[in-house]
């Protein structure tokens, strides 16, 4: 696959982009994004810089503007782009992915993203002809957004006092700005790997693979922490563990962040839509404790692009995907993993539980996660397995969900990768275990494995 993806570009840098391509990108963003200002923001990885140099010389060749956001996570160029009316915005990240790569996220007006469907297609292609004329160049101006964002993200602070926690911030993007949000709550907090830094010396930036979530499950249990949480490099996703240091599977806290908006903060509804939207990946359980709660649950399409534009289209308070990506209404329809993060961490507060007693309330179902299989026919396999499940309940929205009264399963292409990903979940652990079996066993033989 090549460098343009269904949400961003994302690549090895120096062999499957450079920045030349940057340049020639950045020449072409402004009449994409009809934008005379454009944000820029970038992460701390070692060819960061010079693709912010490389991008901003295009991007003023076509005689737009930026404001050079400097080091920050994605969120704060969706806040940014928002917030100071920009009339677009490119961070400069390749997310949980290991040092060699970078990439762009790409937004428009509003920080409403730019996908494959929705403007990368386009910038592929034009980048076969040759370049526009350069024009009256523009100028590149620097912007101090540290006071803003921190006020922005300080409304969702709250009494922490003793809390004891242990952050894990991945030598990524999460350690510029979380010190300044979180003292005056009041919590302990013991951070770990919080200097910035593109090699990512201590583990990869991706928490969603167990492994890397190692130190930070050991130093929960040796220091008794309440919990651990861990964001991954650009800080637009979190993951936490609870105080015995077990993983919490992402989508569970949806519904925590449903109980934060429809049983304790209900005036932050501000008679809007009750919407909370979840990925087709998630539990039952989230769907049915949204409920309960009152509010109006809607299955979307993995992937950040397809999760916004359902929340913005609906008007939705909250939503969350198994990836770790929590997106609010009060922050732009955008994710952030810091807001999901303060919102847990007064949600566990104010219950007076342990962490995991609070989960096991929302956990009602055995969960597989999500399982990969690399395949050369992923669409082929799909329609097979499909075939063989025709008396379940179809969701063909990504892929096809197919749900049974005691269990369902997920299975999709991935939109990244050459993967077929699967996710099963049933109502005792024995079936989960031969319901997984079943499915891995017919992936496997018709992928010819």
């Amino acid at each position: 696959m090549g460098v343009f993806k269904s949400y961003d570009i994302r690549g090895i840098y120096g062999t499957e982009w450079n920045a030349e391509t940057a340049r020639r990108i950045g020449l072409r963003l402004p009449a994409l994004l009809d934008a005379r200002r454009i944000g820029v923001g970038r992460d701390a990885r070692l060819s960061s810089e010079e693709i912010f140099s490389a991008l901003t010389k295009g991007i003023t060749d076509a005689g737009a503007d930026v404001e050079d956001i400097g080091l920050c996570d994605t969120p704060a160029v969706y806040f940014s782009t928002a917030f100071y009316g920009l009339d677009g915005s490119v961070m400069i990240t390749a997310s949980h992915n290991p040092p060699q790569y970078n990439g762009l996220k790409v937004s428009r007006r509003e920080a409403i993203p730019v996908g494959f469907d929705t403007g990368l297609a386009e910038l592929e292609k034009s980048l076969a002809q040759p370049d526009p004329a350069a024009r009256a160049p523009g100028c590149v101006r620097s912007r101090d957004i540290r006071k803003d964002y921190v006020a922005h993200l300080a409304r969702f602070r709250s009494d922490l006092k003793g809390l004891p926690v242990v952050i894990d911030c991945s030598n990524g993007m999460a350690g510029i700005f979380l010190r300044d949000v979180l003292a005056p709550t009041g919590g302990d907090f013991r951070y770990m790997f919080a200097e910035p830094d593109g090699r990512f010396p201590n583990h990869a930036p991706n928490p969603l693979e167990e492994e890397n979530l190692r130190a930070l499950k050991e130093e929960v249990v040796r220091r008794r922490a309440a919990l651990g949480i861990c964001f991954d490099g650009d800080a637009d996703r979190v993951m936490f563990v609870d105080e015995t240091g077990r993983f919490v599977s992402p989508d569970l806290i949806i519904a925590l962040l449903g109980e934060y908006y429809f049983r304790d903060h209900p005036q932050r509804l501000s008679g809007g839509s009750t919407v909370a939207t979840y990925d087709v990946r998630s539990s039952r359980a989230v769907v049915e404790i949204l409920k309960e709660m009152g509010a109006d649950p809607r299955i979307c399409k993995v992937g950040h692009s397809y999760a916004k534009k359902l929340l913005r289209d609906t008007r939705g308070i909250v939503g969350g995907e198994l990836a770790g990506h929590y997106y609010f209404r009060e922050n732009y329809f955008c994710d952030s993993g810091m807001i999901a993060a303060l919102i847990v961490l007064e949600v566990l507060t104010r219950s007076g539980k342990p962490f995991s007693e609070l989960m096991a309330g929302i956990r009602r179902y055995f969960f597989s996660g999500e399982i990969n299989f690399t395949v050369p026919n992923g669409p082929r396999i799909l329609e097979k397995v499909r075939g063989d499940y025709t008396t379940g309940s179809l969701t063909d929205l990504d892929g096809i969900r197919v749900d049974f009264p005691d269990w369902w399963f997920n299975l999709r292409v991935s939109n990244t990768e050459p993967l077929l990903r699967l996710v099963v979940e049933a109502a005792t652990e024995d079936a989960l275990k031969a319901r997984t079996a079943e499915l891995t066993a017919k992936i496997r033989k018709l992928s010819g494995e």
